[in-house]
Order: structure tokens, then sequence, then C-alpha cells
């Protein structure tokens, strides 16, 4: 059929060229026996080179595109739109804003409101304010009425910007806003990290679809506010706005990662059977991993593995998510094997495959096979160790009482250690009686973090097991003085689907009256067979 089709371009007039593009534009090869065809016939002109343009565009041949574009005696804006977009499409913001500069300076055409929309995008990829900026200027000079997209992609761009507050300019200066110019707005606020007005944006929502949801859902993840993040998404499947609020992928992996950071595992379960049965997402390579994510956190590794061995094709994140979940439940060796079946497969790990390994060997206390994989990391796979790596490497030695290799690890560092790799080396010294090294562990923690009460609290703990009570008093007497007051503690409880959180030292009226009758009749229980005296 092919072969049929190929042979009449032989002789094709431009209609049967237009015809034959339509058919087979999805044909890289054929396409470019039509762009031959047609310059050697001489019809390569307006209209026609269009469509070849917007062909290579839809097969993310760039260098084609390209080709095609010098070729046009005048393109139109649409066509300089066109490769705008494919550059944005191929990840080089910077080329497209070139395109769009060239395109000012045309003799022929100028911006349309889709020109300026791909430049605002490119702005907003790049963080690159001061275009952004120019370009918002310049809407008003080229554009009479600028479309909702236009001021879509400038609230986009100042959200991603850091500047909000230029957002909601943009945002009040509109008359006519819908879903996507209020949902621009919450992602903007959430992206900064101010999810109090961002929560404020979506109450006042006239109307909102499954983007605005799901926007909103995985704020709240990102943010660590994962039981805001479930009870939003109960909302969801509850809600009556007349739009089609069926979960996406995006969403169901956002909901996965809320249950996982809870350990919400009855909830979680509950997800993997309405994706299996009503959304049919079983077979999405990306919500199979945010299960395995969710079963691993949970600590249910039967049913991630259960999971893992039945998808049929794993992509990277499959293999370290996978290994992550072994790691954190103190199946180290597993791990081990995992990786060394990722490496056979072909597939090339990366930073965070070798953290989740690292991390591994960390729980199950593997030093050699720690030293080995971290060896390999740098010389084998000629990676740059991050901090994060070398405090891993840290940890590892801590746990295993080789606190000298700990410290010769940490004075070697090409970057200046953190506070949490001192402040594991301070948690090791507690363990191991070193108060000289703790001491030195505990001023570099408070260097860093001085507002820090865990600090305070463990070298209280090492000044007390030796009973230097003076030092012990000057430290809590530090931490009075500079009015620092211990975290309290947090945890969650899944009862039938339902989390409650519960906080040290939080008044009675913040939980159910039921559930404080039972904690107290646990703690009673507690007192009578242990003696143990608990103290306020």
């Amino acid at each position: 059929m092919k072969h049929i089709q190929i042979n009449e371009l032989q002789a094709a007039p431009i209609d049967k060229l237009k015809t034959l593009l339509e058919k087979w534009g999805s044909h890289y090869n054929i396409v470019n026996k039509i762009l031959a065809q047609s310059i050697t016939a001489g019809i390569f002109q307006h209209d026609f080179d269009c469509r070849l343009l917007d062909a290579y565009a839809k097969l993310n041949k760039l260098a084609e595109a390209r080709k095609v574009f010098e070729l046009m005696p005048s393109p139109d804006v649409s066509s300089w739109t066109s490769l705008q977009n494919l550059y944005l499409k191929c990840k080089q913001p910077m080329k497209t804003l070139v395109v769009f500069s060239a395109l000012l300076l045309s003799d022929f055409v100028k911006p349309d409101s889709h020109s300026v929309v791909a430049a605002l995008s490119a702005c907003a990829r790049r963080k690159d304010l001061r275009n952004g900026s120019i370009i918002h200027g310049m809407t008003y000079k080229y554009l009479q009425k600028p479309r909702p997209s236009v001021h879509n992609a400038l609230i986009d761009m100042y959200g991603k910007n850091g500047r909000v507050d230029l957002a909601q300019r943009v945002f009040g200066s509109i008359n006519f806003k819908d879903v996507a110019i209020w949902t621009s707005l919450l992602n903007g606020y959430l992206l900064n990290g101010d999810v109090e007005s961002a929560k404020a944006v979506f109450d006042d929502m006239p109307q909102r679809n499954v983007v605005s949801w799901t926007t909103m859902i995985v704020g709240y993840v990102r943010n660590k506010n994962p039981i805001e993040a479930l009870e939003l998404f109960t909302r969801m499947r509850h809600a009556d706005s007349g739009e089609d609020c069926t979960p996406t992928t995006v969403t169901v992996v956002a909901v996965l990662s809320a249950c996982a950071d809870i350990g919400a595992l009855n909830l979680g379960s509950s997800i993997h059977g309405h994706i299996i049965k009503r959304i049919g997402f079983g077979l999405d390579i990306t919500v199979n991993n945010g299960l395995i994510d969710m079963y691993g956190k949970s600590g249910n590794l039967d049913s991630a593995l259960k999971l893992f061995d039945s998808m049929r094709r794993k992509d990277l994140f499959s293999w370290t998510t996978m290994i992550s979940g072994l790691a954190i439940n103190g199946r180290g060796k597993y791990a081990l094997m995992v990786f060394d079946s990722m490496v056979a497969s072909g597939s090339v790990p990366n930073e965070v495959t070798f953290l989740s390994v690292l991390l591994a060997c960390t729980h199950a206390g593997l030093v050699a096979e720690g030293e080995k994989i971290f060896e390999n990391f740098v010389n084998r796979y000629h990676m740059k160790p991050k901090i994060e790596h070398f405090g891993c490497m840290v940890d590892l030695f801590v746990r295993a009482g080789c606190l000298e290799k700990a410290l010769l690890l940490i004075e070697r560092m090409p970057m200046k250690p953190d506070a949490i790799i001192w402040r594991s080396l301070l948690g090791a010294c507690l363990e191991h009686g070193d108060l000289g090294l703790a001491e030195v562990a505990g001023k570099k923690v408070l260097e860093l973090e001085p507002d820090d009460d865990a600090v305070y609290i463990l070298l209280w703990s090492i000044y007390r097991s030796k009973n230097r009570w003076g030092e012990a008093l000057k430290a809590m007497k530090t931490m009075r003085d500079r009015r620092i007051k211990k975290t309290p503690g947090c945890s969650w409880i899944e009862v039938n689907g339902v989390v409650h959180e519960f906080l040290a030292e939080s008044s009675r009226h913040y939980v159910r009256d039921s559930i404080a009758i039972v904690l107290d009749g646990v703690i009673e229980h507690s007192k009578l067979d242990t003696g143990l005296f608990f103290v306020e």
C-alpha cells in the first residue's frame, strides 16, 4: 500500500501531494519523499510548505522542520509559532525566544496571541523574569485584545518566577476568568509554598475541573500536608461540579504518595482496587510505581514485590522505588539483589538509585558492600556524589560504630558538611559514649542550625550520662534563654479508612473523646503492667 502511494509521487500535482501528506503525514520517510518531490517539481509553495512544517513538528523532527522553515520565502505567523512550540517540546526554551525575537524583527508578520503564549511559556520554563516582563509589555503593543490564553500564560510565568504578587495583579485586571486562569493562579501560590492563599483561591473558584482538583492535591502533597490531600481527594470523588472530575494518573499518583507519607495502608489498598475496577490505570507504569512506593513505605513488602514482579515493563523509577522500599524495611541484601538484576537488565542507575542502594546498606549494616557501591558510583559510572550520598555513607559508618571512618570521610568531602551529617555523627557519639567527638559534632550543628532543639537535648543526654551535670544544665539553660521549645512528636493512625493525627502535648479537644478514653486506658494498663512512671 505504501509502495503504491510512493510511486504516485513521481508526477504528483500539488493537490495530490496534499492528499498524500494528509494521509501519510505520520510516516517520517514518506514525508521526506513528499518534501523532495515538492522541491524538485517546483511546487514548494505557501500553504503546502506550512503543512510540511506542521508534519515535521508533529514528528518531533526539529532539524527537518527548521530546514522547511528556512526554505519558506515568507512564513506566516502560524509557521513561526509552530517552530516556537517545537523548540518548547524539545526542551529548548532559549531557542523558542530566539525564534520569537526573529519574528519581532520580521517585515512580513507580527506576533499573535499564540506566538506570545509560546514565548511566555519559554520564560516560565527558563525562570526568565526579565524577558517575561518585556514580553508582557509587548502584549499591549501587538495585541489589542489579548486572549484568555495570554493572561493564563502571564500568570503562569510570574508564578513560576516567584512573583506571585505580579501574577495576582494580572489576575485582578482580567474581566473574564476561565477555570484555566484560576488554576494558574492557584498553582503559582502552591509553587511558592503559600498553601493558605492557594486554598483561598481554590475555595473561591466558581468552577473546578479535574486539573484544578489535581493541582491542589499535588500542592498539598508537595508541601507536606498529606492528610489535607487525602481529605480533598475524598471531596473530589463526591463533587458535583458538572465537569468530568474522574481522577487522572497524576491525581492517583499524588494521592498514593500522600498515603505513603503517613502509612495509610488501608486507604491506599482501597485506591488500588478503585484503580483496577473503575479507572483502568492498572497497566500504567507511573501508577504502578506509585503503588509500589505506597506499599513499601507502609511496610507491606509482599504486595510491593508482587506488583513489581507482575510489571511487564519497568522503568528506572520502578527499580529505584522497589530498592528504596526494601531499604527502609531493613531488607538490605534483597535490595542489592534487585539492584544487580536492574544492572543486568541494561538499566543504568542514576544518582537517586545509588542513594537508595546506599540507604539499603545503611539500614542493614552492610559496610563493605556500601563502600564498594560508593566506589563504583564514582569510578565505574563516573558520577559526582552529592552531599546526600556522603551523608548516607557517614550514616552507614556511624551505625556500624566506625566513627573514625565517618570523621575521615567528613574531612575529605569536597563540600561543606551540612547539619544532617553532623547530627548523624552526634547521635552515634551518644550511643558509643565518645564525648569529645560528640561536643565537636554538636557545636558544628549549632553553628549551622542554632535553634535545633534536638541537638541541645542530645548534648544534655551525653553530659548526663557522664555525670557532667553542670554542662548538662548549661545546655538546657541555653535552650531556655534562646526560647527554643522541643518540637512535639507527631503520629498518625488509620481507623476504618479515616486518618487521625496526634501531636505530643496536644489538647484533649483535638481528638475525639472516645479515642482519648482508649489512649488513657492503654496508659493505665502500661503503668500497672510495667510499673513505669510517666513524667510530664
